[in-house]
């Protein structure tokens, strides 16, 4: 079996990095670029923080391509400094990287290399969707040239993580999410459901710091202040591995469980903004539009990542 070549258009971000690390630890995977978005931080330290982490891990070869620093019509949102730290990195001390992004523009880079070989690469959003929401806007045949899309975003019987309806990639552009959603791509989605249910722990971070090696170190460093506001306003000793599960997709999709459904988003500006539904009853008598994991073996997941990394160390 070839690996599957992937694009992460991804806002680094803790979770973000342990994701780009846990696709060049996996064999299955062949990451063939980054695009990157404004999120969990602005777009400087996003990109900045893709390119520092493919020279990390020896990987600069793989090209970064610079996105949308705004969404598409809200004001931008509440930054994730409190969560990712003011780097996007949390303690972990990356040095500036020499490597720059192309000089494409992220949308026009996606449009691309998309239409340069259909149905060959599939796309990874770890962050909001703005780029890929732009690129189906100004060349709509990418929604039949993406062999497929797997989102990290939403909330489906879950509550949100932003405001206590809404999950924090898609109320960052709820708009973009919602052409995303509407666009005909294969979809599947990894909601806070299941995210939610792969939490590494400070004990998961203490073995794979057995090893001594700058990977195992970063994991270490990276997740402190994340593990931190976890402790602090959810009341556990660990984080989440939102953005890591998707991979899962790949490389473990018998840890998933998913289910087709129609999933919309609410852009109508009210309380519940950005927050996704799916329609389990089928009163909308609409098709579906997306496969999403509702539910996932957890800690066989966290497993599985501590041996990628260890692997990797």
């Amino acid at each position: 079996m070839s690996p599957t070549r992937i694009i992460i258009d991804t806002d680094p971000g803790v979770d973000d990095a342990l994701t780009i690390l846990l696709a060049l630890a996996s064999p299955e995977i062949l990451l063939e670029a980054l695009t990157t978005v404004c999120g969990n931080i602005g777009i400087d330290k996003t990109t900045r923080n893709a390119l520092a982490m493919l020279e990390f891990a020896n990987a600069s070869h793989i090209p970064v391509a610079r996105g949308c620093s705004l969404p598409l019509v809200t004001a931008p949102g509440k930054s994730g400094e409190a969560v990712h730290g003011a780097s996007g990195l949390g303690k972990a001390v990356l040095p500036e990287p020499k490597s720059k992004p192309v000089n494409q523009h992220a949308i026009d880079f996606l449009i691309e290399r998309i239409l340069a070989e259909p149905r060959q690469i599939t796309l990874f959003t770890i962050g909001p969707m703005t780029n890929l929401a732009l690129a189906i806007r100004k060349e709509p045949r990418i929604a039949q040239a993406l062999k497929g899309l797997v989102i990290m975003g939403g909330a489906i019987r879950s509550g949100g993580n932003i405001t206590p309806q809404a999950e924090f990639n898609v109320h960052a552009d709820p708009h973009a999410a919602h052409i995303v959603f509407h666009s005909g791509i294969p979809i599947t989605l990894i909601p806070l459901d299941v995210t939610y249910k792969c939490l590494l722990t400070t004990a998961d971070v203490d073995r794979l710091n057995r090893i001594a090696s700058p990977v195992a170190r970063f994991v270490r460093d990276s997740t402190a202040v994340y593990m931190d506001f976890y402790k602090k306003y959810e009341g556990f000793d660990g984080c989440a591995l939102h953005d890591p599960l998707t991979l899962a997709t790949i490389i473990a999709p018998e840890l998933l469980t998913l289910e087709e459904h129609h999933v919309d988003v609410d852009i109508s500006g009210g309380i519940s903004n950005g927050k996704t539904f799916a329609d389990f009853m089928k009163v909308s008598k609409k098709p579906t539009n997306m496969k999403v994991a509702l539910d996932v073996r957890g800690r066989d997941f966290i497993e599985l990542f501590i041996e990628r990394m260890e692997k990797l160390a």
